[in-house]
Protein backbone atom coordinates (compact mmCIF):
# COMPACT_ATOMS: atom_id res chain seq x y z
CA UNK A 1 0.00 0.00 0.00
CA UNK A 2 1.31 3.78 -1.09
CA UNK A 3 1.40 6.58 1.30
CA UNK A 4 -1.44 7.86 -1.83
CA UNK A 5 -3.75 4.81 -1.23
CA UNK A 6 -3.19 5.73 2.75
CA UNK A 7 -4.57 9.12 2.45
CA UNK A 8 -7.39 8.42 -0.15
CA UNK A 9 -8.93 5.85 2.75
CA UNK A 10 -9.09 9.13 5.04
CA UNK A 11 -11.94 10.58 2.96
CA UNK A 12 -13.33 7.18 1.97
CA UNK A 13 -16.93 7.32 4.10
CA UNK A 14 -17.57 3.62 3.61
CA UNK A 15 -13.80 2.60 5.05
CA UNK A 16 -13.89 0.84 8.33
CA UNK A 17 -11.57 2.91 10.49
CA UNK A 18 -13.13 3.45 13.77
CA UNK A 19 -12.89 0.63 16.51
CA UNK A 20 -16.08 -0.27 18.12
CA UNK A 21 -14.57 1.63 21.31
CA UNK A 22 -14.27 5.01 19.25
CA UNK A 23 -17.28 4.32 17.98
CA UNK A 24 -19.11 4.29 20.69
CA UNK A 25 -16.86 7.08 22.16
CA UNK A 26 -17.95 9.48 19.47
CA UNK A 27 -21.48 8.50 19.36
CA UNK A 28 -21.69 8.91 23.08
CA UNK A 29 -23.56 5.98 23.59
CA UNK A 30 -22.39 2.28 24.81
CA UNK A 31 -20.71 -0.26 22.87
CA UNK A 32 -23.80 -2.65 23.73
CA UNK A 33 -25.92 -0.27 21.90
CA UNK A 34 -23.44 -0.64 18.78
CA UNK A 35 -24.29 -4.34 19.29
CA UNK A 36 -27.95 -4.32 19.78
CA UNK A 37 -28.46 -2.27 16.34
CA UNK A 38 -25.77 -4.62 14.77
CA UNK A 39 -28.05 -7.72 16.18
CA UNK A 40 -31.08 -5.62 14.33
CA UNK A 41 -29.22 -5.46 11.38
CA UNK A 42 -29.38 -1.52 10.75
CA UNK A 43 -25.52 -1.42 10.82
CA UNK A 44 -23.14 -4.61 9.65
CA UNK A 45 -19.83 -3.57 11.01
CA UNK A 46 -16.51 -5.19 9.02
CA UNK A 47 -14.24 -7.30 11.22
CA UNK A 48 -11.06 -6.86 11.76
CA UNK A 49 -8.25 -10.12 11.01
CA UNK A 50 -8.48 -10.63 14.89
CA UNK A 51 -12.31 -10.51 14.45
CA UNK A 52 -12.73 -6.98 16.37
CA UNK A 53 -15.77 -4.98 14.49
CA UNK A 54 -14.58 -1.92 12.81
CA UNK A 55 -17.01 0.85 11.72
CA UNK A 56 -17.66 3.68 8.88
CA UNK A 57 -18.04 6.95 9.24
CA UNK A 58 -21.27 5.90 7.18
CA UNK A 59 -22.00 3.73 9.38
CA UNK A 60 -21.74 6.32 12.25
CA UNK A 61 -23.93 8.48 10.99
CA UNK A 62 -26.50 5.65 10.50
CA UNK A 63 -25.72 4.55 14.27
CA UNK A 64 -25.97 8.59 15.01
CA UNK A 65 -29.77 8.56 13.93
CA UNK A 66 -30.97 5.51 15.49
CA UNK A 67 -29.58 6.93 18.99
CA UNK A 68 -31.02 10.09 18.25
CA UNK A 69 -34.41 8.00 17.68
CA UNK A 70 -33.55 5.72 21.26
CA UNK A 71 -32.85 9.01 23.31
CA UNK A 72 -36.45 10.34 22.38
CA UNK A 73 -37.91 6.61 23.91
CA UNK A 74 -37.97 4.63 20.65
CA UNK A 75 -37.04 1.14 21.49
CA UNK A 76 -33.85 0.19 19.66
CA UNK A 77 -35.74 -2.11 17.65
CA UNK A 78 -38.25 -0.18 16.71
CA UNK A 79 -35.36 2.56 16.05
CA UNK A 80 -33.43 0.85 13.48
CA UNK A 81 -36.52 -0.19 11.29
CA UNK A 82 -37.86 3.67 10.82
CA UNK A 83 -33.89 4.18 10.03
CA UNK A 84 -33.96 1.35 7.09
CA UNK A 85 -37.37 2.46 6.09
CA UNK A 86 -35.98 6.19 6.28
CA UNK A 87 -33.12 5.04 4.00
CA UNK A 88 -35.27 3.00 1.27
CA UNK A 89 -37.48 6.08 1.06
CA UNK A 90 -34.36 8.22 0.22
CA UNK A 91 -33.43 5.93 -2.69
CA UNK A 92 -37.06 5.17 -3.96
CA UNK A 93 -37.17 9.02 -4.08
CA UNK A 94 -33.88 9.54 -5.54
CA UNK A 95 -34.58 6.75 -8.59
CA UNK A 96 -38.30 7.94 -9.35
CA UNK A 97 -36.70 11.93 -9.80
CA UNK A 98 -34.37 9.94 -12.17
CA UNK A 99 -37.06 8.48 -14.26
CA UNK A 100 -38.81 11.44 -13.56
CA UNK A 101 -35.46 13.48 -15.61
CA UNK A 102 -35.08 10.64 -18.07
CA UNK A 103 -38.92 10.93 -19.04
CA UNK A 104 -38.80 14.43 -19.40
CA UNK A 105 -35.69 14.72 -21.43
CA UNK A 106 -37.97 11.96 -24.05
CA UNK A 107 -40.58 13.68 -24.30
CA UNK A 108 -39.06 17.28 -24.59
CA UNK A 109 -39.11 19.30 -28.30
CA UNK A 110 -35.59 19.52 -28.49
CA UNK A 111 -35.04 15.54 -27.53
CA UNK A 112 -36.88 15.12 -30.94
Amino acid sequence: MTADDSFNRLDDDDYPAYTMGRAAEMLGTTQGFLRAIGEARLITPLRSAGGHRRYSRYQLRIAARARELVDHGTPVEAACRIVILEDQLEEAQRINAEYRRAAESVNSPTAA
